[in-house]
């Protein structure tokens, strides 16, 4: 139907003595349009500019209006008009006529004639500015039961009456919104009827369907903004080539009554010409018939192509086709504005950028989706913000080929598999996010795959909150990682990166688990509180592990086996908790073995057949304190490089060797340990130089159980029980030790006759003479000092064991 003008308004005014009616009187009851072939006139429109602050309406009519309850008693105006040679008639009508009278009869006329009765005096001025009457006109030409607000090109907001600062908000947004063109089936014929009825709003525009209003540009007063009312409006062709401004209107929830949907081509096409355009406050729907043909793979619910940037706000966008994405944005110069969107419950992708589009994307939510929430791919370069990216049926955001992104204060959570996932050299900037509570993963980087993850939130995932595999490198920095289901991070398969001043805890699984040849970087992090160990490197794992702080983990607070070769330097490494642990063969893939953990370092083999596996590495300038055992154990053939550590305050010894241990030990600082600052059993072998071993509160170094050691150039001092002890049978290569002032308690108290469980109670095992007693009938086992042969079993037959701890 053709667009007709809106002389007359649509109903005739009722008595003055007749109620008004409480429905919306602009009920149209003219028949729907129906749609018919239309070849879309392209004319490019003049960019849509907001109505002056300054009324411009023309014209007089009248018109009837609903009554939208009673208004409250108000005081009488006073004051006279300022001409003071009017009529006694003009007199009584603009200074004695009651206000309710002058209200309701100002009832009765629209908005031009509601402005120039303003002008007659004050008095006027004041009762035409009522917001009840301009409620009552705005709702009946734009449907909103809040003032919509459009301070500037692009914007519009509803907002709260009651919390307005200006006191008619009804009537400044209805001259922000004047000039428009009015979307409804049966508009145009209905006012085309009907001409005597509706006079003087010259400036609007009816239409039967968006086409007919798309193509309305050869109208002289039209500006490009176009009000579509609420109803379905359905396979209609919506290229938008001008930059027009199109807006649902409609009462309530104003999204969810005005719906657009095609069933077979995509919804909405932006093309080149549509760079201010703006869509807002309406659902947009893709639903063909057959969701799954082929020929629907090029189609989307809402597309934008090429030097394109324009607004979509407001809008609820849905597509059932399982081929295609709900909202497309491809090509060079794509750039739109997608704000305050619903993107959901999509058979496909939820929002897809490509092929070197851009664009920002702000304060959506985005759920349920099939596939990804968000893919972005083939250096596609967009900006999101604040998104709300959830329940997926599938990942979260999906970065691929070459795909980049910067990702702000985004809300990822409880997706099926990542919430974030970056392959294929994407490279996308993710800053200050929430991922937590994924099926899978919190975040997994793999196939060549980088990015930055920068001061991220990353919790409660169900598998590692970060996975980096296959010869990606990303960086990690300054992220808290914590309370997972597994690991906090799980670097593997080759994967690289740099994992950097982290806070880690919490994790069911290791704090950082590197392994099969994987070698990162790992600085400057906290690893705390885990329910299993700090750093763990197993399976030829590489990497430079520095100056993090690792403590209070119920497992070793480093732990290096199986061939691999880390670097750790400068760590602080403390406050182990005291643990037993079976570890069953299921689990780890080895012979059942029972272990006492709580130390801060452990390097050793996991026992497999005849296989020589060795746990290597250099632990360079750590700092390895307050653990419930051992600061290091070395073990079962490993040979670590350990140098320039500080090992001290530890609950029991400091460093442990033995099962065939061996490694260099060189220039570190051991003091202030409960038990031997190093002790050296069971086989192995060590080279220790130029360490520092002193202010233990046992013995220096201990040697036991046919272990031998090379010393050299050590300074052992202000130890308690002595500065070098060395059971029967031990041998080892010295040179150049200065074994000094040390407090030799054991040898003062067996000068004195004491007993030496005086001198070391339970705690420690200080290593002496000891004796049998075959009149007691003991065992080698009993370990009796000689004091206490001298004196207990003096007489008794007793025999002479060997030097021992």
């Amino acid at each position: 139907m053709k667009s007709q003008r809106c002389n007359h308004f649509l109903y005739l005014p009722p008595r003055v003595d007749e109620d008004i009616p409480a429905e919306m009187v602009a009920e149209e009851s003219g028949p729907g349009a129906q749609n018919s072939p239309y070849q879309l006139r392209r004319k490019s429109l003049p960019k849509r500019t907001v109505c002056p602050t300054k009324t411009n309406m023309e014209g007089a009519s009248t018109s009837t209006i609903e009554n939208f309850g009673h208004r409250p008693k108000r005081p009488r105006v006073s004051g006279k008009c300022q001409d003071l040679s009017v009529a006694p008639a003009e007199q009584y009508l603009q200074e004695k006529l009651p206000d309710e009278v002058v209200l309701k009869i100002f009832s009765y006329l629209l908005e031009q004639d509601l402005c120039r009765a303003a002008c007659v005096c004050k008095r006027f001025g004041e009762l035409a500015n009522d917001p009840i009457l301009w409620k009552r006109l705005y709702m009946e030409v734009f449907e909103y039961t809040r003032p919509m607000m459009h301070p500037e090109a692009g914007k519009f907001y509803q907002i709260n009456p009651e919390e307005y600062e200006q006191p008619n908000p009804w009537k400044e947004s209805f001259q922000q919104l004047y000039k428009g063109a009015h979307v409804k089936p049966g508009f145009a014929e209905h006012f085309y009827s009907n001409p005597a009825r509706y006079k003087g709003r010259d400036n609007m525009f009816y239409y039967d369907t968006i086409e007919d209003a798309l193509g309305g540009g050869q109208e002289p007063h039209f500006d490009g903004l176009i009000f579509v009312h609420s109803g379905i409006y359905t396979d209609e062709w919506i290229y938008i080539e001008s930059p027009i401004t199109m807006i649902g209107a409609a009462a309530g929830k104003v999204a969810e009554k005005v719906i657009i949907e095609n069933t077979r081509d995509s919804t909405f096409v932006f093309m080149e010409g549509s760079e201010d355009a703006f869509v807002g406050y309406m659902t947009i729907r893709f639903n063909p018939d057959d969701k799954s043909a082929q020929h629907h793979n090029a189609h989307h619910c809402l597309e934008i192509t090429v030097n394109c940037s324009p607004i979509i706000d407001h809008c609820i966008i849905r597509s059932t086709c399982t081929v295609g994405s709900a909202v497309c944005v491809s090509g060079q110069g794509a750039c739109p504005k997608i704000k305050h969107c619903n993107i959901s419950d999509c058979e496909n992708v939820g929002l897809y950028i490509t092929d070197h589009a851009q664009g920002i994307y702000e304060d959506n939510e985005i759920s349920n989706n099939a596939l990804a929430g968000i893919w972005v791919k083939n250096h596609g370069n967009p900006i999101i913000r604040r998104n709300h990216i959830h329940h997926g049926r599938d990942v979260g955001v999906f970065t691929f080929d070459h795909g980049m992104g910067y990702f702000e204060s985004c809300n990822i959570h409880r997706n099926r598999i990542a919430g974030f996932e970056v392959k294929a050299y994407a490279n996308p900037t993710v800053v200050r996010c929430e991922i937590h509570h994924g099926q899978t993963g919190g975040i997994y980087v793999h196939e060549k795959g980088r990015g930055q993850f920068i001061e991220n939130k990353i919790y409660a995932n169900n598998f590692a909150g970060v996975w980096i595999t296959s010869n990606s490198d990303p960086t990690i920095r300054g992220n808290a990682i914590f309370n997972g289901n597994q690991g906090g991070v799980y670097i593997f398969g080759d994967g690289r990166g740099l994992i950097e001043g982290n806070d880690i805890y919490g994790n069911a699984l290791a704090g950082i688990q590197i392994r099969t040849n994987s070698c990162p970087i790992v600085r400057h992090n906290k690893i705390h509180d885990g329910q299993h160990g700090g750093i763990y490197v197993h399976e030829k794992g590489q990497g430079v592990i520095e100056e993090n702080e690792v403590y209070s983990n119920t497992l070793a607070g480093v732990w290096v086996t199986t061939g691999s070769t880390p670097v750790l330097r400068r760590n602080r490494i403390h406050s182990g908790k005291q643990v037993w642990t079976c570890f069953q063969p299921k689990r780890w893939n080895h012979d059942s073995e029972i272990n006492i953990y709580g130390w801060g370092l452990l390097l050793r083999q996991r026992p497999r057949c005849c296989a020589l596996f060795s746990g290597l590495g250099f632990i360079e300038d750590n700092e390895i304190f307050d653990n419930a055992m051992a600061g290091v154990w070395i073990k079962t053939d490993s040979n670590p490089t350990l140098r320039r550590n500080k090992i001290h305050d530890g609950r029991d010894g400091g460093i442990c060797i033995f099962n065939g241990g061996r490694g260099l030990l060189e220039e570190n600082d051991i003091f202030r340990n409960a038990q031997a600052g190093v002790l050296i059993s069971t086989n192995s072998h060590p080279v220790l130089r130029k360490n520092r071993i002193f202010d233990g509160f046992a013995a220096g170094i201990e040697i036991t159980n046919h272990a031998t050691a090379t010393l050299e150039g050590n300074q052992i001092f202000n130890n308690r029980f002595g500065g070098l002890f060395l059971a029967s049978g031990v041998n080892v290569t010295m040179k150049d030790n200065k074994i000094l002032n040390n407090q030799d308690a054991i040898e003062k108290a067996v000068s004195r006759g004491q007993c030496l469980y005086k001198i070391s109670s339970y705690t420690s095992y200080p290593m002496h003479d000891f004796y049998r007693c075959h009149t007691c009938n003991t065992t080698d086992r009993n370990a009796i000092c000689v004091n206490c042969i001298k004196k207990c079993h003096q007489g008794h037959d007793v025999e002479f064991i060997r030097h021992d701890r």
